[in-house]
């Protein structure tokens, strides 16, 4: 079995995250997308990142009905500050008959060469990019790597932090969550 593994604080998880995942497992040769939620680093002080157990139930409520989809809290027990290597060796030892692949913005592979042991993961995982729109758009060295893979996903440009400041405008912003999210948001009163 072929897993992409999306990382991210989901904080809050909305449609751009969901169109993305979606795209990937269903239009890429990966068999599911597992939403790896990142812990809150206690080295930073973040006042409006969510407590983990509550960004990771709204994965899981986020992706109920979406068999291809799946919350991962697997770094939640990983010693911090934790990197993507790392993870990946836990996954590997704790699901050694699956393949594990990452999932990134093309923003973000501008950045990779600076990711602890990135040479490591490269030979031995394959990277999925998705189209970002952003300023100082260059050809990455990464580009004409065989296991980097461009996937013409959907470009959705919304933001967990334009989210976040709507709702403590009291803006509308059901339209950009998922129904079972924004009710969880709501009923806890979060991001206000």
């Amino acid at each position: 079995m072929k897993i992409g593994l999306y990382f991210g604080t989901f904080n809050p998880i909305h449609i751009g995250h969901m169109i993305i995942a979606n795209h990937m497992a269903e239009f890429s040769d990966l068999d599911e997308v597992w939403f790896v939620v990142t812990p809150h680093n206690p080295f930073k002080k973040k006042s409006t990142l969510l407590a983990d157990n509550h960004r990771y139930q709204m994965v899981s409520r986020a992706t109920e009905g979406y068999p291809k989809l799946k919350p991962s809290n697997i770094e939640f027990t990983l010693e911090q500050p934790n990197y993507t290597v790392d993870t990946l060796i836990h996954l590997y030892e704790k699901h050694p008959k699956y393949r594990f692949s990452l999932i990134m913005g093309e923003d973000n592979l501008q950045s990779f060469h600076k990711w602890k042991n990135y040479e490591v993961i490269l030979k031995n995982h394959e990277i999925y990019v998705y189209p970002r729109v952003y300023e100082k758009k260059m050809e990455s060295k990464f580009q004409k790597y065989p296991k980097v893979h461009f996937v013409n996903a959907p470009i959705v440009e919304i933001s967990s932090t334009f989210i976040r400041k709507c709702i403590k405008d009291k803006k509308n912003v059901t339209p950009l969550l998922p129904n079972t999210v924004w009710q969880y948001i709501d009923e806890m009163n979060f991001y206000r």
